[in-house]
């Protein structure tokens, strides 16, 4: 009977090892070859568009499902459940404001200016007040700036299935 206990309890044990092996330490699925680090879908950079590119497409159409390359300008640095994209070019140019679909993971918070390509569909959106303040309470803003924030703002979103780190 103690075997068969003790087989038990390692075959748990292994079990336990191998499900949470496979997430990262804030809980995102992650993988990585040679070629870059994956959250979320695996996808490769072929066939994306950059940033600049979809800042153009996006002007004719109400959502574009595509794959973008950009620069990573900021994390939410809470769970790293949202990131900024921004023009590697066009210093002027806006932000898109990235999610992550079924929050299924998340991404590093120290990736700011980094290269990705993330997969999914970009669209316009309206932002409460509330909800942007929120976000800039988790990118660590200061209660001043906070404060400061008092209207609802139109944006670019993207909700991505998937995002490489190109390196």
């Amino acid at each position: 009977m103690k075997k068969c206990t003790f087989c038990f309890f390692m075959s748990i044990l292994t079990l336990t090892l191998l499900m949470t092996s496979c997430k990262s330490k804030d809980g995102s699925s992650t993988s990585s070859d040679p070629s870059g680090k994956y959250f979320g879908e695996k996808i490769e950079e072929d066939g994306a568009i950059s940033y600049d590119s979809l800042l153009v497409a996006i002007k004719s159409a109400d959502s574009v499902e595509t794959k973008v390359t950009g620069l990573v300008s900021g994390v939410c640095q809470t769970k790293g459940c949202w990131m900024d994209i921004v023009s590697e070019k066009d210093s002027t140019a806006e932000s898109m404001f990235v999610e992550f679909k079924d929050y299924a993971f998340f991404m590093p918070k120290d990736l700011a200016g980094t290269k990705v390509v993330i997969s999914g569909k970009a669209y316009r959106d309206v932002t409460s007040v509330e909800d942007l303040k929120h976000y800039a309470e988790d990118e660590g803003q200061s209660p001043e700036e906070i404060a400061k924030i008092t209207e609802a703002k139109e944006e670019l979103k993207f909700m991505a299935s998937g995002v490489k780190i190109l390196n």
